[in-house]
């Protein structure tokens, strides 16, 4: 496994974390009865950071390979309100055999309001099953993580 030492993995909080960006508009259906959005939207707005992530550094160099989610976790640190805009940031953490950990930090009006992590497996759709990284999409994960 390819990895930062667990020690010097980054600070989600910190959004000189990221390199890699996606904004995200508030919708006024995404807030429950509490008046404040609602933590399902919390996922939903990670799925858009990951998606865009994945796809910026290997969706046009994997003909053929897919990607499945095997785990994500959030935690939520702050209250978000609608209106207004949240910025997923999205960076690389591991590279395993078979699968990558990403982490995302969460910020609305450059507060941290959560932080996720997820493990995404390299997946061959016409076997459904899961394959070892290629060397060519390796090659690329280990930049990203210099």
């Amino acid at each position: 496994m390819t990895t930062k030492d667990d020690k010097t993995l980054p600070d989600l909080t910190d959004a000189a974390t990221f390199r890699h960006w996606t904004p995200v508009s508030l919708r006024f259906s995404d807030q429950d009865s509490l008046g404040h959005i609602n933590n399902v939207a919390y996922a939903a707005y990670v799925e858009q950071g990951r998606v865009a992530l994945i796809d910026k550094l290997l969706r046009t160099r994997g003909d053929g390979i897919d990607y499945i989610l095997a785990s994500v976790q959030i935690d939520y640190r702050r209250e978000m309100h609608f209106p207004g805009t949240v910025d997923i940031g999205g960076r690389l953490l591991r590279i395993g055999n078979k699968s990558i950990s990403t982490g995302y930090g969460l910020f609305k009006d450059g507060v941290n309001v959560a932080t996720a992590s997820s493990v995404n497996v390299f997946f061959d759709p016409a076997t459904r099953k899961t394959i070892t990284i290629p060397d060519n999409l390796r090659r690329v994960l280990e930049e990203e993580l210099t």
